[in-house]
């Protein structure tokens, strides 16, 4: 857990007057939770983060990391304890990748082969095969491999904490995307406790499971993803998640968590029966399902209505699928490229999930509702 407690920091202008680049900070971020500082250019928010590992003085406040007061600690000890990535990467040339992401391991005295061991499975996280890149040097990669490098450094020691200053921000639209989503499943898997500074709201609503906004030094919400955006405190925050905050409140919600549970038949219910089903419901089709629950396809209600035989002579495929894994932007924007009402829901291994419609993301959108209320455990609360 870190702690933030009225960080303060101060700079002299030209005129001799000091100025508070960060004005009395306070929050909390759990531990195994991604927190993104967001806000403009010159809000405080770098200069906060720098504070965390002392490359800045704070000139009041503490900062705690687990219950520690790290002015307590020698900076050398602090910064081995806790990751650090930039935009820059800051890759030695000289040094071969191996050698770049074992120089913190090998500076608390790890042996070779722990070293060597732990460069290939923080490689195998971001799908860079050992084999192949262990050996290269920084100049022998593109730029979204070497910013990949420069992320799995920073975790190389195992710390329980890392900082990211813009990690992603010099890196082009599709590398970044990638990256972004490596470094999701890494956390998944990792869980540790990371605060990310990035001036990008989309970046934060996809990484972040809380966000803090900053203008002029100060701290103005902290919140979770969905609040900050369905709840804007002040008229700057609100111009600053933008116009479109409803849509990307679309982007917190996976499918899986979202879709309803409506009845199925198989594919030796009698069309009748079908019919039946849909009539009940007030519905216009009928997923279709074998023994392991496997999607086959759906009757139509037209299909069914007065016809004989079964529903596997009826069998109708679906246009599309979404994954259960897939966020609700994902699953509208399918929507409108079939021209469907209703997407079916499904899992890794195909078994049907349930299905998401156009109605129920507009009640979601409207309900207010987080996603801890859509099945994913509460991991957020005011700061």
């Amino acid at each position: 857990m870190i702690e933030l407690d009225q960080l303060t920091k101060s700079f002299a202008q030209k005129d001799g007057q000091p100025v508070r680049a960060v004005d009395s900070v306070s929050l909390t971020v759990p531990e195994g939770e991604i927190c993104v500082f967001l806000g403009p250019s010159g809000c405080g928010k770098t200069t906060t983060l720098k504070m965390i590992n002392r490359l800045i003085t704070p000139s009041s406040g503490r900062v705690l990391i687990g219950g520690e007061d790290t002015a307590s600690l020698n900076e050398v000890d602090l910064r081995r304890r806790i990751g650090y990535v930039i935009q820059q990467i800051g890759l030695f040339p000289n040094m071969t990748i191996e050698e770049n992401i074992t120089v913190v391991p090998r500076l608390l005295g790890w042996d070779k082969q722990r070293c060597k061991a732990r460069a290939s499975e923080l490689m195998s996280m971001v799908a860079l095969d050992p084999k192949l890149y262990l050996k290269r040097y920084p100049r022998e990669l593109s730029g979204g491999q070497q910013q990949r490098i420069g992320v799995v450094r920073a975790l190389a020691a195992d710390p329980p904490v890392l900082l990211m200053d813009e990690p992603f921000g010099a890196v082009d639209p599709i590398n970044r995307e990638s990256i972004q989503n490596e470094f999701f499943q890494m956390q998944r898997q990792l869980k540790k406790t990371v605060i990310m500074v990035s001036h990008d709201i989309d970046e934060a609503i996809k990484l972040g499971d809380r966000v803090a906004v900053f203008r002029r030094g100060k701290l103005v919400q902290y919140d979770h993803p969905d609040t900050l955006l369905a709840h804007p405190r002040d008229e700057f925050v609100g111009q600053f998640v933008g116009q479109d905050s409803t849509l990307k409140r679309l982007l917190l919600v996976k499918a899986g968590d979202a879709a309803a549970q409506p009845p199925t038949a198989r594919a030796d219910t009698p069309l009748a029966e079908a019919f039946s089903i849909m009539d009940d419901n007030d519905s216009r089709y009928l997923t279709v399902v074998d023994d392991t629950r496997h999607a086959l396809g759906f009757v139509a209600r037209r299909a069914a209505r007065g016809a004989a035989g079964t529903c596997g002579e009826r069998l109708s495929a679906f246009p599309a699928t979404v994954s259960a894994e897939d966020n609700l932007r994902i699953v509208l924007s399918k929507m409108y490229q079939y021209r469907s009402s209703w997407m079916p829901v499904l899992d890794a291994d195909g078994a049907y999930l349930g299905e998401v419609t156009q109605d129920s993301i507009a009640d979601y959108l409207s309900s207010g509702r987080s996603r801890q209320q859509t099945g994913q455990p509460p991991r957020v609360v005011a700061a």
